[in-house]
């Protein structure tokens, strides 16, 4: 590629694809169904968003709004009659709080099912335990022996309701990548757009092995430490 090629290129269509890839591959994965679900990737002080309300398969471009890093669109979708997510806040809290570099919203089927099997522990907040199976590797901070706690808030109407007992609950669980609502899905974010997507793929599977033990009447299936 040319030295003219690439000084024209233009970085935040590039972020902005990547945008409608991956709403187009989560749609194909069942997690954005309808118009559910939500994608939002930081660059430096921008942040890239999906808009709200609309088919995820179906999002080009220049439907992604563009936020500095308050939160306020500095770029709007070329289409006017396109909202800027109902999830924004809820994005902004795990930037805010974790100084993410990509935060995904996910509807999918095995989070929710997997979040009516949750421990209620204190007020809005229960959790789900996950120790010893192999997808446990792919998060941040965890091993096959960690166990890794997600937390699950009470769902509310409306999406933008949820933003104080989510920000609660990633203050009061500093090592999760993610927090899933219950009967509703998971926000799950990582360092960049790699890792969050990694990151949710691993808390899907997870939580689909979570479901089908219940369904099994698997109550055990744990393994010794080998001895050192």
């Amino acid at each position: 590629m040319s030295q003219n090629q690439n000084s024209n290129e233009n970085p935040n269509e590039n972020i902005r694809e990547m945008v409608s890839s991956m709403c187009q591959n989560f749609y194909t994965l069942g997690w954005v169904s309808g118009t559910g679900g939500g994608i939002s990737i930081k660059r430096g002080e921008k942040i890239y968003m999906a808009p709200s309300g609309v088919e995820k398969e179906k999002i080009r471009p220049e439907d992604v709004f563009v936020l500095d890093r308050q939160g306020e669109v500095v770029e709007a979708a070329a289409n006017p009659a396109l909202k800027l997510s109902e999830c924004a806040p809820l994005f902004q809290s795990a930037y805010d709080l974790r100084d993410a570099g990509a935060v995904l919203h996910s509807h999918s089927v095995n989070v929710v099912l997997a979040t009516m099997l949750a421990e209620r522990q204190s007020g809005f907040i229960s959790t789900l335990e996950f120790t010893q199976l192999e997808m446990l590797k792919g998060l941040s901070g965890h091993g096959y022996y960690d166990t890794f706690v997600l937390p699950v808030i009470d769902n509310t109407p409306r999406e933008c309701e949820l933003t104080d007992s989510l920000r609660a609950a990633i203050e009061q669980f500093p090592k999760t990548p993610a927090i899933a609502v219950r009967n509703h899905g998971v926000y799950v974010w990582g360092k960049n757009e790699v890792q969050a997507k990694t990151q949710a793929e691993c808390i899907d599977y997870l939580c689909e092995v979570k479901v089908k033990m219940h369904a099994a009447g698997i109550t055990n299936h744990l393994q010794s430490a080998p001895v050192a």
